[in-house]
């Protein structure tokens, strides 16, 4: 046991600091993990089994018997039922010496050797809906663990679950800050050419044609711009074709999804910080403004910033400097403030959930982008240029929307915008046996058409959105055969994990063989 709560306290706040730390390395969190456990609970072998498929998979051990065998053995779970029980039920079980004789059996047995009846305890390891496997502690002295420290050790394994769950994230938004640095670059080649401020200056909507010549007369100050639209609608694009018209064209564009970053990561994501800031800042990192200094920081779903960061973000826009977490230092920036949000700030203003002072100062120069249905004479060019990216990605060529399939997107309403159109028609290029996209292959049959009568029944149904998300699915899931993983299953199709798909599946009760 440890000498004090407040020991205790503190090894899990650096556990917890770890996992949301930039160098966040999953593997050395847990084998840190695993040695403050023995604080709680004494082992001579203390693994952690990650969970993939019906197998778990050791990750992680510590103590005297974490031998080289050990690293590679497998469980499976059908032959441990009671380990199985475990992870089902989020609770943590210690064996006695029956459960050894009549039970699963040893899940070391010819691994490792130990004494029959020795301490033996398995704990699961989830956070929310994420099972990431067991934890396994094993002790030469045939004793059993008591049921006290059993508890103890149930809440430690929901704690390390959490911190690993914080690291999984931290390590995905490092890849996607890698992946949206190789888009940027790919954006940045085609914008060189003018094609993205090209779709909206020569839009077949007015209304278009009208937001693109405010945003170049705009783009020539350093005046705030606030873009306004539903999700979906291009705001990145258009904030990026500011920028490339904008005497900042040769400076950094750095692009910041407030929604997307923990809240608890985000103040460090934006101005920095220091090093020793915080346990596990073992180096200065310069945050977002400082990396767009001299250029342009786009701040995606702004209404999304928590209120502290709100106060924060404020005085760099009123006096042009920041400090990082952790400095007393002032830093001067010189950044030019693009934000989007698909919520309505002045409503959040009067909830309370936005400052009014930010809010004008950020309310200077809007622009609204239309949605689709608004703009449905754009779908050729639309097409077009979204199936010419997806060529330039893929080398496939001549792949081509039909006047047939043109007219078929034009009845439908569209609710995810340009990203769901984009979706839509990368879904069906991969789909076609040939070049030339119809109806079919976009499944249009599949969307409730644009309607603002009185529902009818038949192909001009209203339908809630649960019931048009289900239908959705059920086409995808039958244009895949009722496959879900891989290149061509209907996760990748969607655009969205797996595990996320059958969650949605299962509450929207979709079997993948009854869709077919």
């Amino acid at each position: 046991m440890p000498d004090s709560t407040l020991d205790l306290t503190r090894d899990l706040a650096d556990l917890a600091t770890l996992a949301t730390s930039d160098e966040a390395d999953l593997d050395d969190m847990l084998r840190r993990g695993l040695d403050w456990l023995a604080k709680l609970a004494p082992y001579d072998l203390a693994c952690v089994f990650q969970l993939e498929g019906d197998q778990l998979v050791v990750r992680a051990m510590r103590g005297p018997l974490a031998r080289a065998e050990v690293r590679s053995h497998r469980l499976d779970l059908d032959a441990f039922p009671t380990i199985r029980e475990a992870l089902e039920t989020r609770r943590a079980r210690a064996y006695t010496e029956d459960d050894h004789a009549h039970g699963d059996g040893d899940p070391f047995d010819g691994v490792i050797d130990l004494p029959a009846g020795h301490a033996c305890m398995v704990v699961p390891l989830a956070a929310g809906e994420r099972a990431f496997g067991v934890l396994s502690l094993d002790r030469r002295e045939c004793v059993t663990y008591p049921q006290a420290v059993v508890d103890l050790v149930e809440i430690y394994g929901r704690i390390l679950a959490l911190a690993i769950r914080s690291a999984e994230q931290s390590a995905s938004l490092a890849r996607l800050g890698a992946q949206s640095r190789e888009h940027a670059r790919l954006l940045e080649e085609r914008i060189e050419g003018g094609e993205e401020g090209g779709v909206l200056e020569t839009s077949a909507s007015p209304a278009v044609r009208e937001l693109a010549r405010k945003a170049r007369q705009v783009a020539a100050t350093t005046t705030p711009v606030l873009i306004l639209g539903e999700t979906g609608t291009g705001k990145e694009r258009l904030a990026h074709a500011i920028h490339r018209w904008s005497a900042r064209r040769d400076r950094p564009f750095v692009v910041v999804n407030c929604a997307a970053i923990p809240e608890g990561l985000l103040e460090s994501e934006l101005f920095g910080h220091d090093r020793g800031a915080f346990t596990g800042a073992t180096r200065e990192r310069s945050g977002r403004f400082r990396t767009a200094n001299g250029g342009t920081l786009f701040l995606d779903e702004i209404g999304e910033l928590p209120l502290e960061l709100q106060a924060k973000l404020l005085r760099v826009l009123q006096t042009g400097e920041l400090q990082s977490v952790g400095s007393d230092r002032t830093i001067k920036v010189d950044v030019r403030i693009v934000a989007a949000t698909h919520v309505d700030l002045a409503r959040a203003v009067e909830e309370g959930r936005f400052r009014e002072d930010l809010y004008y100062r950020l309310d200077v120069f809007p622009l609204r982008l239309p949605a689709l249905r608004e703009r449905l004479e754009d779908l050729p060019a639309l097409c077009e240029h979204l199936l010419a990216d997806q060529r330039a990605r893929t080398g496939r060529r001549g792949v081509h929307a039909t006047r047939e399939a043109i007219e078929a997107l034009a009845r439908h309403r569209w609710p995810g915008n340009i990203r769901e159109l984009a979706n839509v028609l990368e879904r069906a290029a991969i789909l076609s046996a040939s070049g030339a996209l119809g109806p079919v292959d976009l499944g249009m049959s599949e969307r409730a058409p644009v309607s603002t009568k009185k529902a009818r029944g038949g192909d001009g149904e209203l339908v809630s959105l649960a019931e048009n998300e289900r239908r959705h699915i059920a086409a995808v899931l039958r244009a895949t055969e009722g496959r879900i993983y891989g290149e061509r299953g209907a996760a990748k199709i969607l655009g969205v994990p797996p595990s996320t798909l059958q969650s949605r599946m299962k509450k929207l009760g979709l079997d993948p063989a009854g869709a077919r």
